[in-house]
């Protein structure tokens, strides 16, 4: 087992320990777990610091507080952890804002109306061919 497979299973396993976390047991009113995803965790390479990174749905606002609620309950999340994945020591636990599920609701979003404009306007053109 190389040391690249174990912090893969070790992010895995965190991302999922989190998840179960922020729906049971973090009791922050700031984090509104139907709000917040866990979209992916990256360890470094010696397991002693985990970077979670959250999918906050909400104004700017909202997100910010909700991120600083994660950050302050980050040693209840990292002892949480602890109880749950048997690790020589339990990585400190670091929340960063993840906003590519967002982004790629734009870019869905700016396509869409794309290819609508291009439907339009290619209807739009066989009316006015059909018309002469």
């Amino acid at each position: 087992m190389t040391m690249h497979h174990r912090s893969t299973r070790v992010a895995e396993a965190i991302k999922e320990e989190v998840g179960s976390i922020l729906l049971h047991r973090l009791k922050d009113s700031r984090v509104q777990s139907e709000r917040v995803s866990v979209t992916n965790v990256e360890v470094s390479g010696d397991l002693r610091h985990a970077t979670v990174f959250v999918s906050i749905l909400g104004e700017d606002e909202q997100k910010q507080s909700t991120l600083q609620g994660l950050k302050s309950a980050s040693g209840f999340v990292r002892s949480e952890i602890g109880k749950a994945i048997k690790l020589r020591a339990t990585p400190e636990v670091h929340f960063k804002l993840d906003n590519s599920i967002e982004q790629g609701a734009n870019i869905a979003a700016l396509l869409n109306r794309i290819r609508h404009e291009s439907e339009t306007r290619e209807a739009e053109r066989a009316a006015r061919e059909s018309g002469d």
